[in-house]
């Protein structure tokens, strides 16, 4: 499942008009975001499409303001098959806080044939456009300080049998993905109800997602 990721940039603001007809925060973010970073999200509120900064790793209303970054530490990648009914997330769905991620790359350990040695491995479409990844977010006001803390956590679905997501994670492990939303269905994502939300919930089409499968060396480091 999706840890870290390069988040995109301000350089593709025209992507986002485009497809999304919302415009990219005016603030900065980090070119490579891990748990808890704040990253550019799109969401559907009150009849208009916004993209705002917000942390990686979902945080509930009712989490204390001192256990924020560590809560988002396990929140970051949400189970599509148990998003419903776990505490953290169940809000968040029941409520249809459907939300995209947009990213240059994501990034996956592959590991050597022994699983002893892995390499970080970013994960792009094909045609090098913005991938867009379906998230579930969270958004409140800190009583304290009357700041609006957003928050968002990766959709992911199994992917034992997808040609390419298959061959990331340890050997004899569950493979997971994160779920890909495709141009034509950004709109429908944002604004669809629980029944077509499942539709769309589903590995990306062979050949969507491209990466360099080439095995680890003794020069490679991990970050996982």
């Amino acid at each position: 499942m999706c840890s870290n990721y390069e988040p995109i940039k301000h350089t593709q603001s025209n992507w986002v008009r485009n497809n999304l007809g919302c415009d990219l925060p005016e603030s900065e973010w980090k070119e490579h975001v891990f748990k808890y970073y704040l990253a550019p999200f799109v969401f559907f509120e009150d009849g208009v499409t916004r993209c705002e900064l917000g942390h990686f790793g979902l945080i509930p209303r009712w989490t204390d303001p001192e256990e924020r970054s560590a809560f988002a530490q396990k929140t970051h990648n949400a189970r599509t098959e148990t998003v419903e009914i776990r505490k953290s997330y169940r809000s968040p769905w029941k409520q249809r806080r459907f939300g995209l991620v947009l990213a240059d790359n994501f990034y996956e350990p592959l590991y050597d044939i022994s699983g002893k040695r892995s390499k970080p491995t970013p994960i792009y479409r094909s045609d090098r456009e913005p991938t867009a990844i379906a998230s579930i977010y969270e958004s409140f006001t800190d009583e304290a300080t009357g700041e609006i803390i957003r928050s968002f956590s990766m959709l992911t679905v199994n992917a034992d049998k997808h040609p390419l997501m298959s061959h990331f994670h340890k050997p004899n492990e569950e493979k997971r993905s994160v779920v890909v939303i495709e141009d034509r269905d950004l709109h429908n994502w944002l604004n669809a109800t629980h029944e077509e939300a499942r539709v769309l919930l589903k590995l990306s089409p062979n050949g969507y997602l491209d990466a360099d499968l080439t095995e680890p060396n003794s020069n490679q480091l991990s970050i996982f």
